[in-house]
């Protein structure tokens, strides 16, 4: 006998039970549990880039979920695309082949550049450990006897939260719970965060000293010894970093000459979040391999990908008995029904031109934040697209963070105003917006009104002490 699934909540009258039974049975991701007694929300449904809590609330989610929901909510078409999937074919193994998957491929394959192959996982942390055991078996394959298994990245990256993808980021306060994480397999450099530049230097007379920083530490670890260079096109986790815009092109010219494979983890990036269908497509360079995830289905189903140039792919081609493909496996990889969703998803980025949107809106956003520079406590606004960071400072002279109470009361404000923010960097300091690449031009009015307010309430807590 089947049981019949729990009622959904009514707006208003569950919504006691519901944080109830939360707070009893449910370990939550990265908020406090204590956090969320005080200040519980119940999100029963969503449209465009509102959300909707169970007591009546709407919000503008200025951060597409987490960075993903690019097409924004409430597309109803994507369920009806998602049941006829299951009626049809529900599931099978990525052993075998189906119509999903390999037109979701072809259809990837060709936003790339017409040259890669697709390896379908489940999350952007799946995406990107996959790549890095692909890297690892390429470099068997190629280069056998040698031991060229090392991964040169960048200190404030974040790539996943697999042990893995942790050891590979570069955000201490993620890791270090879990530490010790794997020993030498991942060889971080400075990132190319030019307002705070790690070498106390300034653009364009720094004469790009985090690449060559990348260059002598490939030569210190011996070139023989790595297989790969790691990047984010646009940086997140330090606080939405935007490189020079020819740092990318140097960074990959680099692994050419030294037989490393650049692998681009564009799970933020991609799908039009920066402007370009894909980050790296705003310099012109290659990657041998790309990371996708969040904006390919716009978090309607849990589908990504490791997209391997076919130069890689090549490599596992042979014989059963030569053993050479790929060695990883993933049980929901290309999922016939998160493959059919993410399909649509992407068609409705291209006919509704969301990318072109996500550039001309992005460019709204950032003259509207740095209109917040008025206000002494804004040291810094970067941004590309619709992914744009404001970081916060005591003083603009020493750019001395403000601390995580005064930038939590920042996000706290926003959202009790109705606009849902985000925070990172270091120390959080760094509100960071990402919405759907469907907000309007008022709603993005609304986001700087805000955070204008926002930061006025902050300094004035802050020249009160």
């Amino acid at each position: 006998m089947t049981t019949p699934a729990p009622a959904a909540p009514s707006p208003a009258g569950d919504r006691a039970a519901v944080v109830r039974r939360d707070l009893d049975n449910v370990l939550h991701p990265i908020v406090a549990h204590r956090q969320l007694e005080a200040e519980p929300m119940v999100i029963v449904k969503a449209h465009g880039s509102t959300v909707v809590d169970a007591d009546g609330s709407e919000y503008l989610d200025a951060m597409a979920g987490l960075w993903c929901v690019n097409i924004g909510y409430g597309r109803t078409e994507l369920a009806d695309i998602a049941a006829a999937q299951m009626r049809t074919l529900p599931y099978y193994p990525h052993t075998a082949m189906n119509a999903p998957a390999a037109a979701l491929a072809e259809r990837v394959n060709d936003l790339v550049g017409g040259d890669y192959h697709v390896y379908f996982v489940v999350s952007g942390s799946e995406a990107n450990e996959a790549g890095f055991k692909i890297a690892r078996q390429y470099m068997k394959h190629e280069h056998p006897g040698k031991f060229r298994y090392k991964t040169v990245t960048r200190y404030h990256s974040y790539h996943g939260t697999t042990l893995g993808t942790l050891a590979a980021g570069g955000m201490g306060e993620r890791k270090t719970k879990f530490e010790p994480l794997s020993g030498n397999d991942f060889v971080h450099v400075a990132p190319p965060y030019c307002y705070r530049c790690p070498f106390g230097l300034t653009y364009p007379s720094c004469e790009l000293a985090c690449v060559k920083n990348i260059e002598s530490t490939i030569q210190g670890e011996g070139p023989d010894t790595v297989s790969t260079i790691l990047v984010e096109p646009v940086m997140s986790g330090v606080g939405i970093a935007v490189p020079p815009d020819e740092y990318l092109p140097e960074v990959a010219a680099i692994a050419k000459k030294y037989g490393c494979l650049l692998h681009v983890d564009e799970v933020i990036n991609g799908f039009g979040r920066t402007g370009k269908m894909f980050g790296h497509q705003h310099y012109g360079v290659k990657p041998d391999i790309v990371a996708v995830a969040k904006g390919i289905v716009s978090a309607y189903q849990p589908i990504a990908a490791t997209v391997v140039r076919n130069d890689v792919f090549r490599s596992f081609v042979g014989e059963p008995t030569e053993n050479r493909q790929v060695f990883q496996v993933s049980t929901y990889g290309g999922h016939p029904v998160a493959a059919a969703v993410a399909n649509r998803n992407i068609e409705i980025i291209l006919e509704e031109k969301l990318v072109e949107r996500s550039a001309s809106n992005g460019a709204y956003l950032l003259d509207g934040l740095r209109s917040l520079m008025k206000h002494p406590w804004v040291g810094d606004v970067r941004g590309k697209g619709l992914l744009c960071g404001v970081e916060l400072v005591k003083d603009r002279q020493s750019k001395e963070v403000v601390g995580p109470d005064r930038i939590k009361g920042v996000v706290d404000f926003a959202r009790k105003n109705g606009v849902i923010v985000g925070r990172s960097g270091g120390r959080g300091s760094t509100i960071t917006l990402s919405p759907p690449l469907v907000i309007t031009r008022p709603e993005i009015d609304r986001v700087v009104a805000v955070l204008d307010k926002a930061i006025e309430e902050m300094g004035s807590q802050l020249a009160s002490f």
